[in-house]
């Protein structure tokens, strides 16, 4: 795969970070709702649990981007604080009690909020200009989390579900790694650099876009919290659940090696109005669908939209909206609001009414939820 050819930039400290990064999350977004079913929790409890880093992300984020806004050492602090996400989770490998799995879920959450953010701010950084090549860079993460996704899922049809936890561990380790080899990013200053960030926040383009995003992560709340445990109560094998998260990443793969093109030849919010747009169409396949492979696989192609053009076209608007010395705040803002309060949300709700709605209700009100993103989006013409 080709590499961004700007001098100085450093690629494959950031392409490895991202790799591991996603592989990680590929890991546990998919298979620790597993590992908690496998250890006797309810549906509401693993809701409660897969909500805890969204959670985490609603305040941790923030405070990790401004005091990295503030000392200007960005990269630092993202370090340290996953430096210590890494220790506080390895006391999960001694045990499985329900209030050992909260804590130690609920720490690494918190100091782990601090990495991708300023990672996405420092990219940006070093991209400058040529933000139309963040996805030749972004794309690794893609690829990590396919790795991941379909070796952990064909690994837990032969080992016990009970090996994830040291799985995901050592996913952190190498991970940090590569993040002790991202140099800091250049900041320029900003146009809104002097303004109070919450003045800015009062802005309604930007509240349009946040509330947008928010909706949108509360639609995949079904999606992270149940999917597996949903295919495997179909009667598909874990080997083939992780085929099936994989094939959405491999699409999403391919949207973001065409980013450029496609930002060049599109608006981002117009790219962003149509990832909404395709999320209700996906979401509605898997309420109705999942029982057919082929829709199913349509379902997994979508993912390139409901999150590859998604998150490259909100990131931008994002970084074009709050610029210069904020931008890591901002980028923060936008993690902590949307994956935050909107996938937290999504998730509790999925867990209450899971049982109550079954699969196909509660991905039906996926469907609404990104509908009304749309919408929101779509009554601003600015953004």
């Amino acid at each position: 795969m080709a590499a961004v050819r700007i001098p100085g930039f450093p690629y494959w400290p950031l392409a490895g970070f991202y790799f591991f990064y996603f592989a990680y999350l590929g890991a546990f977004a998919p298979y620790f709702s597993l590992y908690l079913d496998g250890i006797g929790l309810t549906a509401a409890a693993i809701g409660a649990v897969m909500a805890l880093p969204q959670v985490m992300r609603i305040f941790a984020a923030h405070y990790w981007a401004g005091l990295a806004d503030r000392r200007g050492t960005r990269i630092k602090v993202a370090r340290w604080a996953g430096l210590a996400g890494a220790a506080v989770f390895l006391p999960i490998l001694a045990g499985d009690h329900l209030l050992l799995i909260v804590i130690t879920i609920a720490a690494m959450s918190y100091f782990w909020s601090a990495a991708l953010p300023i990672v996405e701010v420092t990219t940006l950084g070093h991209l400058g200009t040529h933000f139309g090549r963040y996805g030749r860079v972004r794309v690794w993460g893609s690829i990590g989390f396919i790795a991941a996704v379909s070796g952990v899922g064909a690994a837990l049809d032969h080992v016990p579900v009970t090996a994830l936890p040291a799985i995901i561990a050592a996913l952190m380790v190498a991970m940090l790694v590569f993040l002790w080899r991202v140099p800091e990013a250049p900041v320029a200053a900003g146009p809104h650099d002097e303004t109070p960030l919450a003045a800015r926040l009062r802005d309604p383009d930007v509240i349009v876009l946040f509330v947008a995003c928010a909706l949108m992560a509360m639609a995949h709340g079904p999606y992270y919290t149940f999917f597996s445990i949903y295919l495997v109560e179909l009667g598909y094998s874990k080997a083939a659940v992780g085929a099936l998260w994989a094939l959405g990443v491999a699409a999403e793969i391919v949207i973001f090696l065409v980013m450029p093109q496609l930002t060049r030849a599109v608006s981002l919010r117009t790219i962003l109005l149509a990832s909404i747009a395709l999320a209700v169409v996906r979401f509605l396949l898997i309420a109705w669908g999942a029982q057919h492979l082929a829709l199913l696989l349509l379902a997994q192609l979508l993912h390139a939209a409901t999150f590859g053009t998604f998150h490259a076209s909100a990131l931008g608007l994002v970084q074009r909206l709050i610029a210069g010395r904020q931008q890591a705040r901002g980028q923060a803002l936008y993690s902590s609001l949307t994956f935050g309060v909107g996938g937290t949300l999504g998730a509790l709700a999925s867990g209450l009414l899971w049982q109550a709605l079954g699969p196909a209700g509660t991905f039906s009100l996926a469907a609404g939820c990104a509908a009304l993103g749309g919408l929101a989006l779509a009554s601003r013409s600015r953004v």
